[in-house]
């Protein structure tokens, strides 16, 4: 199955151009997808109408009288040379068309913002912004009460690197926990995914574009670690037809997750905002692309039910299409207040990637009429080590201890966090 959905590409390859042109990138692509797809669409038909004359020509020689044997056993020899060539055509052609396919990303929703990463649209603000004035940052605060240790995490592993200890483990481990609970109680299925993953599944994901720098690959073993477990939990129906897919198919998987960082040198170096191992509960569906849009709604719902929880200022934003990456046609960030940055920085993002990713990793459904058609995904992110910085922010008290969200408390064992 191709990348692109091609029907509406050849219907109306305006709205792609106009895509491109809203996520700030070239529409000569889409150009050059329409012409691959003609000359690999030209070199199949070549190559069918001389294999069909190939296949004529045998019951034609068994037929012939012996004076016309000779002229089409000299046929024989020449259009064997004529189907290989265009079989090799179809081939080049095929490649070209692939990669074509490859290099333009989903097509964006029209509701999402045009525009790069400052043009993004706050939906809502929601809680008290805590002061930004004497206060110390997540980083002094988890080392002061020994729950973070950046310091024999370089030691052991370098940069952006890290241990949780004590309370701090218990943080995360109570946030985690919390995130799966609440996905089980929501209709999803709880998983344990594999975090090394093929090259077809980041492939299938779109993680492999423009996001390539960001992933780790064992070279030895042709294997990819994953930086979230978006990429095995789309994989798992690869190849597969869901059946009717009258109600959405949900999963929520907690796992480690990977991403080197490239390029953001000198970018949030202090403490743990961004590091190259996190824990993170992704939420997952596969449903009818008719259904995607309430599911992409459902999905922020319950980060902002999470987030409320945690007992955090947040805002939701409505993310530009510079910024939405491959895969996804929208997405939402829930960003929460940090009050030593004096800013709101990204917890949680959901992603509409409509029938992207299933398309590349062909996953069907069986639509009303029950012919098969493609399914649509969505991701989201339920809890993740990053939140820590935020909840360990706006939840410090002046004599140095942290006060532990109601909800976590059950989980973590107290209601107060103090120095030992």
């Amino acid at each position: 199955m191709g990348v692109i959905d091609l029907r509406a590409l050849r219907d109306n390859p305006d709205a792609f151009r106009d895509s491109q042109r809203k996520r700030g990138d070239s529409p000569d692509a889409v150009d050059a997808l329409l012409s691959a797809d003609a000359e690999h669409r030209s070199a199949l038909q070549s190559f069918e109408t001389l294999r069909a004359e190939q296949k004529g020509l045998g019951k034609q020689i068994a037929k012939a009288a012996p004076e016309q044997k000779r002229a089409l056993l000299e046929r024989t020899k020449t259009l064997a040379e004529e189907v290989k060539g265009a079989e090799a055509r179809v081939t080049s052609t095929a490649a070209a068309f692939e990669a074509a396919g490859r290099a333009i990303p989903n097509l964006v929703a029209d509701e999402a913002p045009a525009g790069g990463e400052d043009d993004y649209i706050v939906l809502r603000e929601v809680g008290e912004k805590t002061a930004s004035e004497d206060v110390r940052d997540h980083l002094e605060i988890g080392t002061g009460l020994g729950l973070l240790d950046t310091e024999r995490g370089a030691k052991t592993s370098g940069a952006r690197f890290y241990y949780l200890t004590g309370d701090g483990a218990m943080l995360q481990l109570a946030m985690l926990n919390l995130a799966v609970q609440q996905a089980a109680e929501t209709g999803f299925t709880p998983m344990i995914p594999p975090v090394l993953v093929r090259p077809e599944a980041m492939e299938g994901t779109g993680f492999l574009g423009e996001h390539a720098e960001e992933v780790y690959y064992l070279e030895r073993d042709e294997m990819y670690l994953v930086g979230t477990s978006e990429v095995p939990l789309a994989s798992y129906h690869s190849g597969e037809n869901l059946g009717e897919l009258s109600t959405p198919r949900r999963y929520a998987a907690w796992s480690s997750c990977f991403r080197r960082e490239a390029g953001s040198y000198g970018k949030d170096t202090r403490g743990i905002i961004r590091v190259h191992q996190f824990d993170k509960v992704e939420m997952f569906a596969f449903c009818r692309p008719e259904d995607a849009e309430a599911e992409h709604e459902r999905f922020l719902a319950y980060e902002e039910q999470m987030l409320q929880k945690m007992e955090l200022p947040y805002r939701v934003i409505d993310v530009a299409a510079g910024d939405l990456g491959t895969s996804a046609a929208r997405k939402f960030d829930c960003e929460a207040w940090v009050p030593s940055q004096g800013r709101y920085r990204e917890l949680t993002s959901t992603s509409n990637c409509t029938t992207f990713q299933a398309r590349r990793l062909n996953i069907k459904y069986r639509d009303e009429s029950g012919r098969n058609a493609v399914a649509a995904t969505l991701n989201g992110t339920l809890a993740t080590t990053r939140w820590l910085v935020a909840i360990l922010e706006n939840h410090q008290r002046p004599d140095g201890s942290v006060a532990v969200p109601k909800a976590l408390q059950p989980f973590v064992g107290k209601d107060v966090i103090e120095a030992k």
